[in-house]
Parts: C-alpha cells; structure tokens; sequence
C-alpha cells in the first residue's frame, strides 16, 4: 500500500453486501458503540488510542502522511513551518 485509499473500501475482499453501504453502517455502529456511556475525555483517549493502533498497523509513513493532510484540509489551517 502506498497510496490513500479513499473511495469506499469497506468490506473488500468480502463477499458483497447485500446493501451498498452495510459494511460503512457496519463500522460506524461500531464506533459509536466503542464511545457510549464515556465522558468527553476518556472518548478522547479512545479516539486517539484508535488512532494509534491503525496507524501502526498501516505501517506506511507516506500513506500516514498523506492521511493526515487529508484529515486536516479545510478544518484548521495548514501548519507553517517553524
């Protein structure tokens, strides 16, 4: 892998759902799931825990790189170099 996948990728290499969108609705349940009954701060540490884990299992710096430019773009401005 050594490009951002960002189509939709749910569920590759499975079978096909019977839905278009049953394995995304399937994640997102998932991820609500893992939030509720927490209070801000530890939904915090879980998000940022998840986003460690992934990253790890990524493994590819460009990929990493390129994900986190895409999840910054047009919510904060770009960081300026020091």
């Amino acid at each position: 892998m050594n490009r951002l996948q960002t189509q939709p990728n749910f569920g590759a290499g499975s079978p096909a759902p019977l839905r278009a969108y049953t394995p995304g609705d399937d994640f997102y349940d998932l991820l609500i799931d893992i939030h509720r009954g927490l209070d801000d701060d530890t939904s915090r540490l879980v998000n940022a825990r998840l986003v460690l884990l992934l990253a790890n299992h990524i493994g590819d710096m460009a990929v990493l790189r390129e994900a986190m430019a895409a999840a910054r773009h047009g919510v904060a401005p770009e960081p300026t170099a020091p």
